[in-house]
């Protein structure tokens, strides 16, 4: 499932990032009026505002306040994964692994699950280790899943701990070992070239 963008009031009046235009749209967007939401985002959208994109990229994949559209979530989402949103580029790489709006296409799945995992996303990284698991988008390699997921699961992913138990039913104690520490490697480098 797809990252459902919700954030908590305290964010959304502390962010001085975010114009009052979004804000507005945030808020009325977590009180369920979609209409003014996609009144106070479009504008942004189309100036290049990555998170106003990626929130309509939300509304149109799963219709609130539009008709389902995947390819204008697709639009959205692809605009604002570029400009190195993580919850946008984890939306894109799911639209592409599911075929929604696009080609399946595992290959491009990766490729945005890897820059999200990058930042720090755990469910991007959580996914990344899925592929690697069954080969999806990757050559199946089993260190590389079990880094991952063992990754995920330390940030606070529920569902990494037990992807991880399976991959290590395919492992040697070895490869278990030699998969831990590429971890440790990896959280060094800040998940960066790993």
């Amino acid at each position: 499932m797809r990252f459902i963008l919700t954030i908590i009031t305290l964010v959304l009046f502390t962010t001085p990032s975010w114009s009052a235009d979004f804000n507005k749209g945030l808020l009325a967007y977590n009180n369920g009026d979609y209409a003014t939401a996609l009144e106070e985002w479009t504008p942004l959208a189309e100036q290049g505002d990555a998170q106003a994109q990626s929130f309509l990229g939300v509304m149109y994949d799963f219709g609130e306040g539009v008709p389902q559209d995947y390819k204008t979530a697709v639009k959205w989402y692809t605009l604002a994964a570029e400009q190195g949103l993580a919850d946008a580029q984890y939306n894109l790489a799911s639209m592409y692994k599911n075929g929604e709006g696009v080609l399946q296409d595992y290959q491009t799945a990766v490729k945005w699950y890897t820059l999200a995992a990058e930042q720090g996303h755990a469910k991007s990284q959580y996914n990344l280790g899925i592929s690697y698991a069954k080969g999806e988008g990757v050559i199946q390699d089993f260190l590389y899943a079990h880094m991952w997921l063992n990754i995920s699961a330390s940030i606070g992913n529920d569902d990494a701990p037990n992807a991880r138990k399976i991959v290590e039913e395919s492992m040697t104690p070895a490869q278990i070992e030699q998969a831990q520490a590429l971890a440790r490697e990896c959280v060094k480098k800040e998940y960066k070239d790993c």
